[in-house]
């Protein structure tokens, strides 16, 4: 004991500390015979350093005076293919990451040890050396301070000419490892924090500054192959896979863009302008610009409902009042009848914040709307559409119907709103209600959406908008999402919920009534909705209608609440899919799924007519308990409405027959039906050997769903149909809402046998009075949320 700890002392002191330096100093080539032992001394100093930043100052004062950093370089420098680099940037690294005394990071930054040991021209041929070698640059970034970050610049006069570890960590920006490139990021995030003048001047004069447009031509490729994965997809793709694949690549736009906002809450205002520059100018403006040309889709141009995707992820991550206010400018100029210069000068108040001038695109806007023939020689003097002009262009709507391939006259977000395809209807929605709710959106812009933004230092800005999109147009605007609603037998529940959340939206921005039309298509809507709910209790999943309402209430009401802030864009990619179509297939878990959207849109309805008309969204009204009253009586002994696999029953309430399951020889069996209260089951039962009057149960069905019918040709054979999906293990897994309907087993087929015709009727009559009884009881559940929504009706307000 007394030998080992003796030993623990003798490793870290400074005796043995300089031994090893000197053995260190011995190595005069590196190669495969003595790495091992290079590599066990590089081990020991990066050890009793650690240990001596922490527990004895002599043994760093010990390192700096023989210069142990500057035997690191030369280590590298005289290694000749010995795979030394690795294991030396990996003990570099721990060093650094443990160290922490300032006076010790000092010294490790001084004497440009890092900066060479940084430029060294290592070889990076795909193997393993990149990894340690960018987690070193990332452990000297996290060391960096206003006070050491002078010691890794060179400076010439009173400008920064070199920064290794900045422009070296660069070349792995775009690294295909994605640990690489988010070590990159976190290691630029760290010096923009702590950079100077002199520094920030570096970053952002070319050539280094190219790093930030190379950053948004990469997004915009990201862009381009998300929309290649929307639109190319063969038939053998199914739909979980195409949403799977728009999964992907979105999250990597995602992560981009919430890099872009991390460069831009460092707050330094040069860098703000550059960065928001190649934004707008490489990729919104283009972007908008596309929006709002003249021109066929084609494979140079993002299609329109990517594009509107990205805008609004754009808004919602990065946002701040330089993009959204440039964004909301630009794209809504050709409806803007302010005098621009008011958007310039309040751009112009915020240029120490980094704001990219809105004046810059207004040529280019104005090119493009001007384009048309009808639009020559109407330009005012200042620059700006007079009132006959304006007048002129929000009469010339003719929008082309959606067809795949996207073509627009020149209406701008317009056209898109007013599209007879629901998918551009809602994404232009989106992108406006994200523009209305934020809190950065410009005064002079508002009025333009149909908002209008109080100043309190303003008395002149006091009076209300009454020209806006959302204002002239809201009964088309309310037209159009209520014929969505009411077209609701071709469109997925989702996509009627997404609907129903842009209604609600409309609603309480300005309320008003449903009257004409729009009171028709609502009325139609929810009387389609009520019948294709009440159709499932005829279904074969009416037993879980009561847990569906329960699970889906919420979120339907989590769905309407959402504020567009923080509503995932990726539902609009998600509607562009092709809907999968289920080829008239019948099986347990097509039904399933029809009985869920169906109970999906009727809690829609409730809650769309709640809103309208009391103001509010409600909780779930029903579902008090299963009812105890209409049970089957004497039929269900406890032993059998419990019974399980394997269990003893009674069989004194089944019916003798016969079955042959695969595999296996006929066997005499009874068959039991029972119902216990919303619960409903079969059991097959075999007689117990010596129990006359027991059995013990071989097989349970469900009860509902089993379709009994009788055979034509063989009229004492029954058959039914058996449900083999698991709805509660689907729904309780978490998995359930986008699995493959591919991999579900098919439905089970049991033909029964009996004595005669007489029997296989009775048989067939016991079942389907069970059913009834079972549906009887889950109709009582609902009796008070149905006579709920007969309260709700709307009428013309």
């Amino acid at each position: 004991m007394w030998h080992t700890f003796w030993r623990a002392v003798d490793r870290f002191s400074i005796e043995h500390f300089k031994s090893v330096i000197n053995e260190l100093r011995r190595i005069k080539v590196v190669n495969k015979q003595n790495m091992e032992l290079v590599m066990d001394l590089l081990q020991s100093i990066v050890e009793i350093v650690t240990y001596g930043d922490r527990q004895d100052p002599f043994i760093f004062e010990c390192f700096m005076e023989h210069q142990v950093l500057a035997e690191f370089v030369r280590i590298l420098k005289i290694s000749k293919n010995s795979k030394i680099e690795a294991p030396l940037l990996q003990y570099l690294s721990i060093l650094i990451q443990n160290m922490d005394s300032e006076h010790s990071i000092y010294y490790c930054f001084s004497n440009d040890y890092i900066n060479n040991i940084i430029s060294h021209p290592y070889i990076f041929d795909g193997g393993d050396l990149a990894p340690y070698y960018v987690s070193f640059l990332r452990a000297v970034s996290s060391k960096v301070n206003r006070d050491t970050l002078c010691l890794l610049v060179k400076v010439h006069g009173d400008a920064v000419v070199s920064f290794p570890l900045y422009t070296e960590a660069l070349r792995f920006a775009h690294h295909e490892e994605r640990m690489i490139k988010t070590a990159i990021r976190a290691l630029t995030l760290n010096i923009y924090h702590v950079s100077d003048v002199m520094v920030f001047r570096f970053i952002t004069t070319p050539p280094v500054s190219e790093y930030f447009s190379d950053l948004v031509y990469r997004l915009r490729d990201i862009c381009f192959h998300l929309d290649a994965c929307l639109h190319s997809r063969g038939r053998e793709m199914d739909m979980q896979k195409g949403r799977n694949s728009l999964i992907v690549e979105s999250d990597k736009v995602v992560d981009d863009l919430y890099y872009l906002k991390d460069i831009l809450s460092v707050g330094e205002p040069c860098l703000s302008r550059l960065v928001t520059e190649n934004l707008l100018d490489r990729l919104v403006f283009p972007i908008i610009m596309s929006l709002l040309a003249s021109k066929e889709n084609n494979e140079s141009e993002l299609s329109a409902i990517t594009s509107l995707y990205v805008l609004s992820l754009l808004l919602q991550v990065v946002g701040g009042r330089w993009i959204i206010n440039n964004v909301a400018g630009v794209i809504l100029y050709p409806l803007l009848t302010l005098n621009v210069r008011h958007l310039n000068e309040g751009n112009a108040s915020h240029e120490h914040n980094g704001v990219y001038p809105f004046s810059k695109h207004v040529n280019e806007v104005k090119r493009v709307m001007c384009s048309a023939p009808e639009c020559k020689g109407v330009e005012g003097n200042d620059g700006n559409y007079d009132d006959a002009h304006m007048a002129d262009f929000m009469s010339s709507f003719n929008v082309r119907s959606f067809n795949g391939d996207i073509y627009l006259k020149r209406d701008g977000i317009l056209a898109y709103i007013f599209s007879d395809h629901y998918v551009m209807l809602l994404a232009s929605l989106f992108l406006l209600l994200i523009l209305s709710e934020s809190k950065d959106l410009d005064c002079a812009v508002a009025p333009v959406i149909g908002l209008y933004k109080l100043q309190t230092d303003d008395e002149s800005t006091s009076k209300s908008a009454d020209g806006g999109i959302f204002i002239k147009f809201m009964p088309e605007i309310l037209n159009a999402l209520l014929k969505v609603l009411a077209f609701q037998q071709s469109l997925s529940a989702m996509t009627l919920w997404h609907t129903g959340w842009c209604f609600l939206k409309l609603l309480s921005i300005h309320r008003v009534g449903l009257h004409g039309d729009n009171l028709h298509l609502f009325n139609t809507s929810c009387k389609q909705s009520r019948e294709g709910f009440l159709k499932e209790l005829d279904g074969i999943w009416f037993d879980h209608i009561p847990n569906a309402l329960r699970s889906q209430w919420a979120s339907c009401k989590r769905v309407l609440e959402e504020s567009s802030q923080h509503k995932d864009p990726l539902f609009l990619l998600e509607l562009a899919l092709h809907r999968q179509s289920i080829n008239g297939e019948t099986s347990s878990y097509f039904a399933w799924q029809g009985m869920i959207d169906a109970v999906k849109v009727f809690i829609l309805h409730i809650q769309l007519k709640s809103y309208i008309s009391k103001g509010v969204l409600v909780e779930n009204p029903l579902l008090l308990g299963s009812p105890t009253t209409n049970d089957s009586g004497a039929i269900h002994a406890s032993d059998v409405s419990n019974a399980s696999f394997g269990s003893d029953v009674s069989l004194e309430s089944g019916a003798p027959c016969r079955i042959a399951f695969s595999n296996s020889e006929i066997r005499d069996i009874y068959l039991i039906p029972v119902a216990s209260g919303m619960a409903g089951k079969l059991l097959l039962a075999e007689k117990h050997p010596f129990r006359s009057h027991r059995g013990v149960v071989i097989a349970i069905a469900p009860l509902a769903g089993l379709s009994p019918k009788i055979d034509e040709e063989h009229p004492s054979w029954l058959r039914l149909q058996i449900r083999e999906f698991d709805a509660e293990f689907y729904t309780n897994s978490g998995n359930g809402k986008h699995l493959n309907p591919s991999d579900h087993v098919t439905d089970g087929r049991w033909t029964i046998g009996f004595p005669n015709k007489k029997a296989c009727e009775s048989a067939k009559l016991t079942i389907m009075s069970e059913i009834t009884k079972q549906r009887s009881a889950v109709e009582y559940i609902l009796a008070p949320l149905l006579q709920y929504d007969l309260g709700l009706a709307v009428t013309d307000t």
